[in-house]
């Protein structure tokens, strides 16, 4: 007696890391970082629709681990995912996570998927889509302060969606500008490498701030930060963890994800619950003013949302439609008689037995 074979509503697709490099690959990853930021767009567009909340975080003193979950009414997403900036000192990474997209009629997920790869990529296509609507008119060159495994990401989506030609790498660590700069070699990109903070901001119109520590931080000062300019600070994202000095918040006309989450997590954690800041949605629908003059120092106080990882969810389920990207994996149990889950297991037993 053979044993019995998964029944055809068992089976989920799976995108390993190895499947989702594939994607990446034969696709390009520049034209990926621009069609996953047209869904994460498309889904700030329709705002309203979505359920939201702040992340749900489990905060240790060694990091966090944080569970991100929306719905839209049809499909219901959530992505786990970790920060742990000492992971380094083990050669493991700061942030891994995965992911699933479900079904919400029948409440079967659809997807589960690596987002340790997707979170790099939908977090630089989130800040490259913003800066279209805040930066400075015709900027060309953006410092990268911090170096780590989110900076070609974030300089190839500048590049892509915002015409950016020049990156000028800043990190404490001369190591990860090294790698940086090998990577990027031969991306069209002309890369230029800095001693110090001060020496990546001359000549920058965009300044992307994205360093690890978990700890309240000053990267930027306010000397550091001249008018016109475009900040991007996607490093702060738990409470206790920021990069800039307040006085440059004070300065800045302040855009955020959801705000009841980034006054726990950005930057404006630093400043009063009432301070005024904008939800970039308003922008993008024309309900609010986005950057409105030359002088205007723009801050995109970033920490991640939940409706980005379900764009990115959404993206990858489609993009499977043309790839083969994909292992179909034994998860959920799918018995004759749906009430007879204990019957399944006895006669898998029996099976079992008689082999």
């Amino acid at each position: 007696m053979s044993l019995p074979k998964p029944g055809p509503m068992s089976l989920v697709p799976f995108v390993s890391v190895e499947n989702m490099m594939r994607i990446v690959v034969e696709r390009g990853i520049e034209r990926t970082l621009v069609e996953l930021a047209r869904y994460i767009e498309q889904d700030f567009l329709r705002w309203p629709q979505f359920d939201k909340m702040p992340r749900i975080a489990a905060h240790s003193p060694d990091g966090v681990i944080e569970l991100m979950p929306t719905s839209d009414g049809r499909s219901y997403g959530f992505k786990y995912v970790n920060g742990h900036p000492k992971n380094v000192r083990s050669s493991r990474q700061t942030v891994t996570a995965f992911g699933v997209l479900s079904d919400v009629e029948t409440g079967y997920p659809v997807l589960l998927t690596e987002m340790t790869i997707l979170t790099a990529l939908r977090t630089a296509a989130t800040s490259a889509i913003v800066a279209k609507y805040l930066a400075p008119k015709g900027a060309r060159a953006m410092a990268m302060i911090g170096n780590g495994a989110q900076s070609e990401f974030q300089c190839l989506a500048f590049k892509a969606l915002c015409g950016i030609d020049t990156v000028h790498l800043y990190d404490v660590d001369a190591r990860a500008t090294e790698k940086t700069v090998r990577n990027l070699k031969g991306k069209g990109l002309n890369v230029v490498t800095c001693k110090a903070g001060e020496e990546a901001m001359e000549g920058a119109q965009i300044i992307t701030t994205c360093t690890a520590d978990k700890q309240f931080a000053t990267i930027l000062t306010d000397n550091m930060v001249g008018p016109g300019v475009h900040i991007n600070a996607i490093g702060g994202d738990c409470p206790g963890k920021t990069e800039l000095h307040r006085d440059i918040l004070l300065r800045s006309d302040i855009f955020v994800e959801y705000s009841p989450q980034t006054r726990i997590e950005g930057e404006i954690q630093q400043l009063p619950s009432d301070h005024p800041v904008t939800e970039i949605w308003q922008v993008m629908i024309g309900e609010a003013a986005g950057r409105t003059s030359d002088n205007q120092i723009t801050l995109f106080d970033s920490v991640g949302f939940a409706t980005e990882d379900f764009s990115a969810l959404r993206y990858v389920n489609t993009v499977l439609k043309e790839h083969q990207g994909q292992e179909m994996l034994d998860m959920l149990a799918d018995p004759d008689d749906p009430r007879d889950l204990f019957g399944m297991i006895e006669r898998y037993g029996k099976a079992v037995g008689e082999l």
